[in-house]
């Protein structure tokens, strides 16, 4: 089995497996007792949190471990906000955070705060220019993830972090997809990450504040880790998180030139070998193992199950995946394809034998799927004299709505429109997806009895 999903969590590290099992006989006992274990635990304690804040380069007494990622993003954006309250409410994200970064932004606007979403541009790279101009008088905080989790593009959170720096304004950066990697450039004020990212063990998160930034902690007081993450530490866990933080990092350099060239092996030959895919996110300014990838036609909870049938585990942001039929909030800030979604993430050692196997299975795949659905096997038909079409795909579910489009815009003739009626919220952003890669005009959409109408000329 080839598991390659390591942006949702990289195997464990060996040194994390040592570090770990290490610790266990030494780090049980309270660090705050000042007899025997209590001592041998807290210097644990120092030396995992003096290693974490040299790979992320702030002083030791910055950092606080918190039990995960997600709980230091939460406690990070509350803390700062409520520490600049006299200055305002106002809080600045991108469209393409981490979830846990929106959900805390939906909390504040819904507690009466003001939230600016910043957008993305196709690649999913915000502009230094869009974050300067959400910047205003009573902007609290701003926040910006050093790269993507779904398509791996790496943002300018140096130059963000500068114009953030002279309006006087802190920047909280998710570093979350990238600490393992290297340190985050720029003059940032607040910085979390999550140590199954980079294969240390899962419950550890870390939340980094740098001093002369206004912070308030919320909740019940805690003399614990500075007032900034309440409960006993797990000492064993840290220690085996800072290990492999250290590890990964002494390995970063030449595994991510190795990763760089097989990602770049999927993204060129993904696209020769099956037809109707676009391959999403910047080509350049990306991380080292992440690649994705939409196909036309295709129901992406099925290729899923289809390519771990044939040994591989990846991820996808597809809206077939997703309990709500709703695509991801990434894919769809970018206005890209999002039905046929496969998101791969290449875990450090990955053999250059398993990405060539999966380039070998996957057209049999999506290609399977596609018949199992009655995709089209060309975009056209032989033009008809009927000037107008209505596709009724109400009640159905993508990829359905672009196949039924897909198969009568040859029915039409140039110049002629297709209207697809459909309820489901991806093809909000598929039918248009769609369009641009086919050459076709999307003319917009319009309301409808029920769902809405989307209207498409056909051009060639």
């Amino acid at each position: 089995m080839s598991y390659f999903d390591a942006a949702s969590a990289a195997p464990l590290h060996p040194v994390a497996r040592q570090a770990l099992q290490a610790s266990l006989d030494e780090g049980w006992a309270d660090p705050a007792r000042l007899y025997r274990e209590g001592r041998r635990a807290r210097l644990l304690l120092d030396a995992a949190r003096e290693a974490a804040a040299d790979a992320v380069g702030c002083r030791p007494d910055e950092l606080a471990f918190t039990t995960s990622g997600t709980l230091a993003v939460h406690s990070g954006i509350e803390g700062a906000l409520a520490g600049r309250r006299r200055v305002g409410s106002h809080l600045i994200v991108s469209a393409v955070e981490h979830s846990s970064v929106l959900h805390s932004a939906d909390v504040h606007e819904a507690s009466g705060g003001a939230v600016t979403q910043v957008q993305v541009d196709r690649a999913g790279r915000v502009s230094p220019s869009s974050y300067a101009a959400a910047l205003r008088p009573d902007t609290a905080l701003a926040c910006l993830q050093s790269a993507n989790h779904e398509v791996g593009t790496e943002q300018p959170v140096a130059e963000v972090a500068q114009m953030c720096r002279e309006a006087g304004v802190p920047l909280l950066v998710d570093a979350a997809q990238s600490l393992g990697w290297g340190r985050v450039e720029g003059d940032w004020s607040l910085l979390t990450a999550s140590a199954h990212k980079w294969g240390g063990p899962s419950g550890v998160g870390l939340l980094v504040v740098r001093k002369g930034v206004r912070f308030a902690p919320q909740g019940p007081a805690d003399e614990r880790e500075s007032g900034r993450a309440a409960g006993f530490e797990n000492i064993p866990a840290i220690v085996a998180a800072a290990a492999s933080l250290r590890a990964v990092r002494a390995e970063a350099a030449g595994e991510a030139a190795r990763l760089r060239e097989l990602t770049e092996r999927i993204r060129a030959r993904v696209p020769a070998l099956v037809p109707d895919v676009e391959v999403v996110g910047d080509p350049v300014r990306r991380l080292p193992g992440i690649v994705t990838f939409s196909c036309l036609y295709v129901d992406g909870e099925t290729l899923l199950h289809e390519l771990d049938r044939t040994g591989f585990s990846v991820s996808s942001g597809s809206s077939c995946t997703s309990s709500t039929l709703t695509p991801s909030h990434v894919l769809k800030a970018m206005g890209v394809l999002s039905e046929g979604n496969v998101r791969v993430s290449l875990p450090p050692g990955t053999p250059e034998e398993d990405v060539d196997r999966f380039l070998s299975v996957l057209p049999g795949a999506v290609s399977g799927v596609r018949e199992k659905l009655g995709a089209p096997e060309t975009a056209t038909k032989t033009p008809a004299s009927v000037d107008s079409l209505v596709v009724n795909a109400l009640g159905r579910r993508c990829p359905i709505p672009v196949i039924e489009l897909a198969k009568v815009i040859g029915d039409v003739p140039v110049g002629g429109t297709v209207r697809v009626l459909s309820d489901d919220e991806a093809a909000r952003l598929d039918i248009p997806a769609w369009c641009e890669m086919r050459g076709q005009e999307y003319v917009g959409e319009e309301a409808a009895d029920h769902g809405s109408a989307y209207v498409v000329r056909r051009l060639s």
